[in-house]
């Protein structure tokens, strides 16, 4: 049976260009896979016949030499003693696997990180980013502070200068996967790359390990720090300190450190943003009749607030300019004080006696009371009817 032409089987006309080639057999390719057409037994033929007339159109040495003799150019009886033209080869399987392959490697080489990576795998792995969770009062964050802190991490070995080779040696390139990081294997149609088995994709070895290291390039210890928390930082702000992470392996670039900050709880203060509040508790007489009283601020001095005669529980006044300083931006914010009337406990006789004159002589003095009760009043009345 004669053989089919070669651009006719993958769609395109005569003297199409390489990209034109490609782009028909890539089309065919997923036509007839077999694993898409299986109920169709003649699929897996006409697959292999496509794959035959790419392996040799793709070929500029190959495709010359069939466009001038046909199919007797990878016959014998051309040139003689059945000698194949160049040495090309037939169609056969091993033709098969370098057809696809190529195909494979264009549609995503990208994606296994073949392309533009100057032929050779990684060579040194960046250090992991490291976390550390700091506590600091409120009142460091209102001043901010320099704090020195303990951190465990890891850190390039001195021994062999992070190389991990004895004597601070460079590492030689893989002989298993000549420095790609990856080996490919041959299974069946397709081409599978796996991670280099000897390199653990590192596309280096190192032949006389560090006896420090045992080879890995870099050592765990604790490293002292000092760090500078800015005035105005708040729970949850996240400082970062580039290249104080874990030592990249072999010589690898550094991690960066986070530190995140949680401000503690204050036994007077609660904040809000960059405002403070405080919760101050008041004498019934004072808040009856009305003063001054003098209150804590955050940096350590003393505020006056004057108190408004018939002052209730929850009432608010504010001190401008006396809450948390800002952290990017913006004006210092305020303390907002909440006064708490407080009713008197463990009365003597005669402050009884003089409560209970003052009940009497102040039934038009609490208007709330009158209010509310005039109101329980309607509403039984209501229920009633």
């Amino acid at each position: 049976m004669a053989k089919r032409d070669y651009y006719e089987i993958l769609g395109v006309a005569k003297g199409a260009s390489a990209d034109e080639i490609k782009k028909g057999y890539r089309t065919k390719a997923k036509e007839l896979h077999p694993d898409r057409n299986a109920d169709n037994p003649k699929a897996e033929a006409q697959f292999k016949e496509a794959n035959e007339a790419y392996e040799v159109l793709k070929n500029a040495d190959k495709k010359a030499a069939y466009d001038r003799y046909g199919h007797a150019a990878f016959e014998g009886g051309m040139g003689g003693g059945g000698q194949r033209p160049g040495g090309f080869g037939g169609g056969g399987q091993g033709d098969f696997s370098s057809a696809f392959s190529d195909v494979f490697d264009d549609l995503f080489g990208d994606f296994m990180g073949q392309r533009g990576a100057g032929g050779g795998g990684r060579r040194a792995a960046r250090g992991a980013d490291l976390r550390y969770n700091l506590g600091i009062s409120l009142e460091d964050a209102f001043t901010g502070l320099q704090k020195s802190i303990n951190v465990p991490t890891s850190v390039a070995c001195d021994s062999c200068s992070g190389t991990g080779a004895e004597g601070g040696a460079e590492p030689t390139t893989c002989p298993t996967c000549s420095g790609m990081g990856k080996v490919r294997a041959q299974q069946g149609f397709f081409t599978v790359e796996r991670t280099c088995p000897t390199c653990s994709g590192m596309g280096q070895i190192v032949k006389n390990p560090c006896k420090s290291c045992r080879g890995a390039g870099r050592l765990e210890k604790e490293r002292a720090l000092s760090v500078n928390i800015p005035a105005g930082v708040e729970t949850g702000t996240r400082i970062r300190l580039a290249g104080e992470g874990e030592a990249g392996m072999r010589g690898g670039p550094s991690g960066d450190l986070y530190i995140f900050i949680e401000v503690q709880d204050h036994e007077l203060f609660e904040r809000d943003g960059p405002n403070l509040f405080c919760r101050v508790p008041v004498s019934m007489s004072t808040a009856a009749l009305g003063g001054s009283i003098e209150v804590p601020t955050i940096d350590g001095g003393r505020g006056r607030v004057q108190i408004p005669s018939g002052s209730q529980s929850g009432r608010q006044m504010r001190l401008r300019g006396k809450g948390m300083p800002p952290l990017r931006g913006g004006g210092t914010g305020d303390m907002i004080i909440e006064l708490a009337v407080e009713t008197p406990v463990n009365l003597t006789s005669r402050q009884k006696e003089l409560l209970q004159e003052f009940e009497k002589e102040s039934e038009n003095n609490n208007p709330e009371s009158s209010s509310f009760f005039s109101s329980v009043k309607s509403f039984w009345d209501s229920m009633k009817g």
